[in-house]
């Protein structure tokens, strides 16, 4: 029987996410298209994560680094795929999410970011602080200035090779580091019409102005200092 040949890479950080991360790959499961690989890259999760990624038949590989652009780089290196989807572990995808990116990754683009939609927000304030994040990551990006909105971020494999990858002294905005590189080579979009859906979990943790000052802090810190909120992970 012919192999599928791989196109795309899923490639999905995770540390202790029993509680998302089946229903992130069930979601992929689902895609219509099926060629592609996902690539779980695990800091030794005491819970049952590798269990269920394993169920969900997911290249597992570990990494003991601290933060996720180390575990993201490890994933890269070993993905197959043209393009790379870097997804947090609580993302879940529509069945033609594939198929939408196909037809959006148009050759002059090197990477973009696409509409984040809540799928457990509790209340209309939270649901509309999504889409202010939306509209000012979209209008940021149309005027050259390329940020991310963290979840998920798609990058063509030998660009981001070329950019060098995640910056690992970076524990946090490591992902607009990237997008800033990249962008320097081919275009950074945002593909307003391919929606992806992202969990509330640090809002309900911190709530939600700790959440966007948290935020709205660490893009500042960024752009003016090319640092990171060292406090983040504590």
């Amino acid at each position: 029987m012919k192999k599928t040949r791989i196109k795309f890479s899923f490639i999905i950080p995770t540390f202790r996410e029993e509680k998302f991360i089946g229903r992130c790959l069930g979601s992929i499961e689902k895609q219509r298209r099926k060629d592609h690989e996902v690539i779980v890259v695990d800091s030794y999760s005491d819970d049952k994560t590798i269990k269920i990624a394993k169920k969900h038949k997911a290249k597992v590989m570990f990494e003991g680094i601290r933060g996720p652009g180390a575990a993201r780089n490890k994933g890269a290196k070993n993905a197959r795929g043209e393009i790379l989807i870097f997804a947090d572990a609580d993302v879940r995808f529509e069945e033609d999410f594939l198929e939408r990116l196909e037809k959006e990754f148009s050759k002059d683009i090197g990477g973009g970011i696409c509409k984040l939609i809540p799928y457990d927000a509790d209340s209309y304030l939270v649901a509309k602080n999504y889409k202010i994040a939306n509209v000012i990551a979209r209008f940021m990006i149309s005027i050259g200035v390329p940020m991310t909105t963290g979840s998920c971020f798609i990058y063509r494999k030998p660009l981001f090779e070329k950019s060098g990858g995640f910056d690992t002294k970076f524990l946090t905005n490591e992902d607009h580091d990237v997008a800033d590189r990249i962008s320097k080579m081919k275009r950074f979009v945002y593909f307003n019409d391919i929606r992806v859906g992202t969990s509330t979990r640090r809002v309900k943790k911190w709530g939600l102005f700790r959440t966007i000052r948290t935020y709205f802090k660490s893009t500042v810190i960024y752009f003016l200092n090319h640092s990171y909120i060292r406090s983040y992970w504590n």
